[in-house]
């Protein structure tokens, strides 16, 4: 008998006090996960609800228009002749060219900050590429269009004399090696909005690849050098490979805000309704500024055709940042099966 007590009483003592914390922590978790769900459900419910509505108001345009409203280039709502082929083309053109510009500035600009820069530099670095991504659009607009641009003309005309035969580089009204074709064909063109929203973007991308290549294992790092490599070596083999996701990331963020981006373009472009494809002559348009210079004065059938032109840009920007989402994911898991 005395035997089993003192068994019942180790027993007792062996026994947990209380599970109360345990129950409680499983408690705070599952309200924490609720609340996840919520906010992310919350945020697809917005996304369809913008899309739904901009469907709803974009419906007579589109039952009108048909296929040929993605065909068409002119924009004449009013006499159902319109489409957003011309507005679409200028759009990808404009950030084709930003994010060409940008994505080599974003990655050295990210590279010397996280491996090059002094700790004291780095830090001036940081704060002053954060202050030019919060600079507004309407500043970078009226520094394109009344600096940048004169400047700019030179390398317009420089690049049509040697580049005049690839057809992205050619300049109606200034044949290849003539150096007196008038400053106004080089002027309000894709190639000048273009190097605007590079500079707009490239602070984003940066900030985003820069947290990227900081968080490469030190270990890595350190047995690069150990191993002889320089500096350079110890990017090249280290820092690149394990930032590609974020170079990827940084990249289609870039392109994602190029894409919409409206007073800056609309500031700068003259705004034509023919597909145009050449980037250093005047004359494009965008989506967005479409919807900017047409939305005061529209009917009620031209602001259903300027809501199916903001569907359609929708659309665009969603299906670049899920395919941004789905490169990254892949890149991760890559990244993580060969370490």
């Amino acid at each position: 008998m005395a035997s089993a007590h003192v068994e019942s009483d180790r027993s007792d003592s062996d026994r947990p006090a209380s599970r109360r914390p345990y129950a409680a922590r499983g408690l705070g978790d599952r309200i924490f996960r609720y609340q996840l769900t919520a906010a992310g459900v919350v945020v697809l419910a917005i996304m369809a609800g913008v899309g739904l509505f901009l469907l709803l108001r974009a419906g007579q345009a589109l039952k009108a228009t048909g296929f040929s409203f993605l065909t068409t280039a002119e924009w004449q709502p009013d006499v159902h002749r319109f489409g957003i082929a011309a507005v679409l083309t200028g759009t990808l053109l404009i950030a084709a060219v930003a994010v060409t510009l940008s994505v080599p500035l974003a990655v050295g600009t990210a590279l010397f900050i996280s491996d090059v820069a002094p700790r004291k530099l780095r830090r001036t670095l940081v704060t002053m590429v954060d202050l030019m991504a919060a600079v507004p659009s309407v500043v970078y607009g009226l520094w394109g269009l009344f600096f940048l641009q004169q400047h700019v003309i030179g390398l317009s005309r420089w690049l049509s004399s040697w580049l005049g035969w690839i057809p992205l580089f050619t300049v109606d009204g200034a044949q290849p090696g003539e150096p007196l074709a008038s400053d106004s064909v080089y002027t309000a063109s894709t190639f000048v909005a273009g190097i605007v929203v590079a500079l707009m973007v490239a602070p984003i991308q940066c900030s985003v690849m820069r947290e990227v290549f900081s968080q490469a294992p030190a270990g890595e790092r350190e047995g690069a050098y150990a191993l002889g490599a320089t500096r350079w070596g110890m990017i090249r083999s280290v820092v690149l490979p394990y930032g590609k996701a974020g170079i990827i990331g940084g990249t289609m963020l870039g392109l994602g805000r190029a894409l919409g981006e409206t007073i800056a373009v609309y500031l700068i472009i003259s705004p034509v309704f023919t597909i145009q494809p050449h980037i250093l002559q005047t004359g494009s348009n965008s989506v967005s500024s479409l919807i900017a210079l047409h939305y005061g004065d529209a009917s009620t059938f031209g602001m259903s055709a300027l809501m199916a032109a903001g569907l359609a840009l929708f659309l665009l920007t969603l299906a670049v940042n899920f395919t941004a989402s789905s490169v990254v994911a892949r890149s991760r898991s890559g990244a993580q099966s060969e370490a």
